[in-house]
């Protein structure tokens, strides 16, 4: 629109970087603070666009996440300058929020891009394994069977979670599961625990199959250190994992009820056992009285990923409806897991807010 515009970011010294610039140069903004780094990538994101026009997208940060004070101090000059700074969080939070005070400080107006982008900042590699991957079996009903090879995600660990201590503390819940190291699942919710005590991020413990680089996976489940359950606020597992945990058999919702029950007995703060087309248990410790949360009948297509769909809708309430019942958390999210199960696939699978019920929300 013919602003004159200048561009403070960091890119890698790879085959990405002078295409980038250039597309700046030629649609006139100024690359006079757009610096090289040795130390990571060009930034770089994946799109998908359906036939409506709506898009998907995750983004990988790359040398972005390296921008800091001392860029921001030789970009100085523009930035106390400009009369409008515009600032998003594709690059460290940190970061942005110094410019928006150094322009605050010098009186530049501000304006905040907030990205509904999947953010990958922590997301780390390495040459020493593959990356993770799943065999998954589906029948001809929309059941499914699924061995999982963790690959490179067993080697998450300690260093890794210093590094992305920032976005775990300040997390309003924290998700972990078992397809990493267990051990660093539980210092993940310690960590999350410790540096917010009650009033921290709510810690959801999903419990997954463990990696077949195990080779005998029930043992590792059926000897889970006794530590999950007292760190986590909500701790959620199917039929088959809740028979795995405790030795008792999981064919009903009253098998269910005695299951979470034994989970509580365990130190959970509250427990959900998933049932597939019969709804969840839900069971609490300041409600000993197990409850059935039904869901809707539906014809599925493909269950692969439910439970996942089935967290993250129930991460999500929790995050943004604190105040809300569990039980109503789980009705919800009974239903976000039905939609899922209509549509082949896994995280192609995962309804947008667009396509659920507006009384969701």
């Amino acid at each position: 629109m013919g602003a004159k515009t200048a561009k403070v970011c960091k890119v890698g010294r790879d085959v990405f970087w002078n295409d980038y610039i250039q597309n700046f140069k030629n649609n006139g903004t100024s690359t006079a603070y757009v610096e090289q780094t040795e130390n990571a990538a060009t930034g770089a994101a994946s799109i998908i666009v359906n036939d409506t026009g709506e898009n998907a997208i995750v983004i990988v940060a790359g040398a972005n996440m390296l921008l800091g004070q001392e860029e921001l101090q030789r970009a100085l000059t523009a930035i106390v300058n400009a009369k409008v700074l515009v600032c998003q969080l594709e690059i460290n939070p940190d970061t942005s929020l110094q410019a928006l005070r150094m322009a605050r400080e010098n009186h530049a107006i501000w304006v905040i891009r907030f990205s509904l982008s999947l953010f990958l900042a922590y997301v780390e590699q390495t040459e020493n394994a593959a990356t993770g991957a799943a065999s998954i079996i589906v029948n001809d009903t929309g059941e499914n069977a699924i061995v999982i090879v963790a690959g490179a995600n067993m080697l998450l660990g300690q260093e890794e979670l210093q590094r992305a201590l920032t976005a775990i503390v300040n997390a309003k819940v924290l998700v972990c599961q078992l397809e990493i190291n267990p051990d660093t699942s539980l210092q993940a919710l310690r960590m999350a625990r410790e540096n917010h005590g009650g009033d921290g991020p709510r810690e959801l413990s999903k419990r997954l199959k463990m990696n077949s680089e195990d080779h005998n996976p029930a043992p590792a489940i059926a000897d889970l250190c006794s530590d999950f359950y007292k760190a986590s606020d909500v701790f959620c597992c199917n039929e088959s994992e809740a028979e795995l945990l405790t030795g008792l058999s999981v064919t009903s919702v009253e098998d269910a009820s005695q299951v979470g029950l034994e989970l509580l007995n365990k130190g959970c703060g509250s427990v959900i056992v998933t049932l597939g087309p019969q709804g969840c248990v839900v069971c609490q410790s300041t409600n000993m009285a197990p409850k059935h949360i039904p869901t809707t009948a539906v014809t599925a297509a493909d269950t692969t990923g439910a439970g996942d769909s089935f967290i993250g809708a129930l991460a999500f309430y929790m995050a943004h409806y604190p105040t809300m019942q569990l039980e109503e958390m789980a009705r919800r999210a009974n239903l976000v897991a039905a939609v899922s199960v209509q549509t082949v696939g896994t995280q192609t699978s995962f309804p947008f807010q667009k396509d659920l019920p507006t009384e969701l929300f």
